[in-house]
């Protein structure tokens, strides 16, 4: 926990400078040249330091169904999902390693997991979680998957009347399971932290909000949702509000300083000032946002109205990886076809400083992590400037976020310990991982969701298709 990492290059002032970092008991002490060696010395020539980044909303448990999941929009996509969805402990627990592992080798310090349960075993699912994040080391934000109506609840009715079945866990139970996840496991300290998350507005009451809103401010949690993914969410906060779902959730008090919001596709300005005025912070997921047609949100109006941004690469069957260099690669050249004016583009450096200090942002963390600055937590990354896809030498932040960097994470360090050397993640056998991913699945082609055969056509009349 005490270390030096010599001759490194930093980013400063739109220029690289070289230094030395030395960091004490998980801390940054001091930036500056030719410090005194203390503790261990790592050799930092030719590699970039940046501050670790965020994999600010992702599902590990969807690991299971990467590259099967049929073309659907969120709806379908999500019946399909869930019919094909049985898990248990021990398949939580590998897709926690493998979604940890994937982040770290893609420059991501922290995951936040909106963690998928497994019904009548909640809490375990849970404890599985926080034990794998634990073992390999990633600052870990686990925020439950809840919520209190059916799936059918989240299309629109449209002209038809129906009726949803009732959810199998009463509001109160499921409010109930957060608030003992909260006593066993919050421990920050640890770098373990437990998150309110009701998905949504398209499957959670009021009573739910509500309630998460409650237990947020009494044990000073963070809050996480899904927010405005489809068009077909718009049109359903419509039928239940009568108003956009932003201003409900205004309504209510979720939205604050540290409510992170994933996608925020379909907000409209009057939506974008509320979240500006009431400092919520978007999650930009571009992958999952084009790989279910769900459509680009505005994220340079957010730029400019005064939001805080960060990426997520989403669960890994709605992007097919937890590559968090991919996410923030088309996150932000996405948006050079959405405004022609250049001088609102993302360059490089603006979206490495919104991986990383954007999501410590929303965590309600920036005193603590998200830049290279004394005194704060050492949550770090080495890049290796000598790799084939960072060469040849120009700008390295240019090379990092616009090329197709490969395996070029030397080394990384959360809160001082060091997790990743020469390239590899130390703290767990990653070769063993590998042979249980590939013994527990097999090799499969398309299925048939009997979910999806009967909701589709009533999807499709209300989506005008």
């Amino acid at each position: 926990m005490t270390f030096t990492i010599q001759d490194v290059l930093i980013a400063a002032d739109d220029a690289y400078t070289t230094v030395d970092v030395q960091v004490v008991d998980g801390k940054i002490a001091a930036i500056a040249p030719d410090l005194e060696v203390i503790g261990t010395a790592f050799n930092g020539t030719n590699k970039l330091l940046l501050p670790g980044f965020f994999n600010a909303h992702t599902h590990s448990s969807e690991m299971w169904q990467r590259g099967i999941m049929s073309a659907f929009p969120l709806e379908l996509w999500l019946a399909e999902l869930y019919d094909f969805a049985p898990l248990d402990t021990e398949k939580v627990y590998l897709s926690a390693l493998g979604t940890a592992v994937e982040t770290l080798l893609s420059g991501g310090t922290s995951v936040v997991d909106h963690l998928v349960l497994i019904p009548e075993l909640e809490l375990e699912t849970i404890a599985t979680a926080v034990r794998a994040y634990k073992e390999v080391g990633i600052r870990a934000f686990i925020a439950p998957l809840i919520q209190d109506e059916s799936m059918t609840a989240g299309i629109p009715s449209g002209e038809s009347a129906k009726t949803h079945e009732p959810y199998f866990r009463s509001t109160s139970a499921t409010l109930a399971i957060i608030e003992e996840a909260t006593r066993q496991f919050h421990r920050p300290d640890e770098g373990v932290y437990i998150l309110v998350a009701p998905t949504g507005i398209q499957l959670c009451t009021d009573a739910l909000f509500e309630g998460c809103i409650e237990l947020s401010d009494r044990y000073n949690l963070c809050r996480h949702s899904h927010l405005l993914e489809t068009k077909a969410q718009e049109k359903l906060a419509q039928e239940k509000y009568g108003c956009t779902a932003v201003e409900h959730l205004k309504r209510i008090g979720y939205l604050s300083d540290r409510t992170t919001l994933a996608h925020c596709v379909w907000l409209n300005d009057a939506d974008i000032d509320i979240m500006a005025e009431t400092q919520s912070t978007v999650v930009h997921n571009p992958l999952s946002n084009l790989r279910l047609g769900s459509g680009i949100a505005p994220i340079l109006k957010y730029r400019q109205a005064g939001v805080n941004v960060t990426f997520g690469c989403d669960g890994a069957s709605s992007n097919d990886s937890q590559d968090l260099l991919e996410a923030i690669k088309i996150g932000s050249i996405l948006h050079n076809v959405t405004d022609s004016d250049y001088q609102h583009w993302i360059t490089p450096q603006q979206a490495v400083e919104m991986a990383s200090l954007g999501g410590a942002k929303g965590l309600n963390l920036a005193d603590k992590l998200g830049s290279l600055t004394v005194g704060k937590q050492a949550d770090l990354v080495l890049y290796d400037l000598t790799h084939l896809s960072l060469l040849p030498r120009t700008d390295p932040i240019g090379l990092l976020v616009l090329g197709r960097p490969h395996n070029v994470v030397d080394s990384a360090w959360v809160n001082g310990k060091q997790i990743v050397a020469n390239g590899k993640v130390t703290t767990i056998n990653v070769d063993e991982l590998r042979q249980e991913l590939f013994n527990r699945s097999q090799w499969e082609t398309k299925r048939i969701s009997e979910s999806v055969a009967q909701i589709e056509a009533h999807y499709r009349t209300i989506m005008g298709l």
